[in-house]
């Protein structure tokens, strides 16, 4: 048996099952977005590992597109192993890419996979995808570079 609950008692118990509800909706599109493989990677920051400066990104034309397979990838890159170390831009669209793997954790996603950019370098993607929060890490990493991380958001590709 319930006891009588006081209105303000009432109105929190709602508005707490209501955010629950709300929040758990959420992380269910947001599971399906990775699975249909129709999601977007929003960058707001990325930082040279292991500890070079965090640089902001306020450009909304960086991002990475995935879509059914292809890959649409414009982000700030920094190259190189050792200073000085080489600003530039990664602007591709891969029709297809290698090893794409999408693996459930407890959190959220792994979503990894490799191409070459179209040069002799192998270049591996991993999100960190937190589906509640609806946040990401993307690391780039590769032989030749430092990893190179980005923190961002990922939205649903209409």
């Amino acid at each position: 048996q319930k006891k009588n609950l006081s209105p303000k008692e009432e109105r929190r118990e709602v508005r707490e099952k209501r955010r629950a509800d709300r929040i758990a909706s959420f992380e269910k599109t947001m599971d399906s977005v990775i699975l249909s493989r129709n999601f977007q990677f929003n960058p707001q920051t990325m930082q040279r590992q292991p500890a070079g400066p965090m640089r902001q990104i306020m450009n909304p034309a960086f991002n990475v597109g995935v879509w059914d397979g292809t890959v649409d990838i414009c982000l700030p890159y920094i190259k190189g192993y050792v200073p000085p170390y080489y600003y530039t831009i990664l602007n591709y669209v891969l029709p297809s890419v290698d090893g794409y793997r999408a693996e459930q954790t407890n959190e959220g996603w792994i979503v990894t996979f490799s191409t070459s950019l179209f040069s002799s370098n192998d270049y591996t993607f991993t999100f960190d995808i937190y589906s509640s929060s609806g946040g990401a890490n993307l690391t780039i990493s590769s032989v030749w570079y430092n990893p190179v991380q980005y923190s961002g958001t990922i939205t649903q590709v209409y």
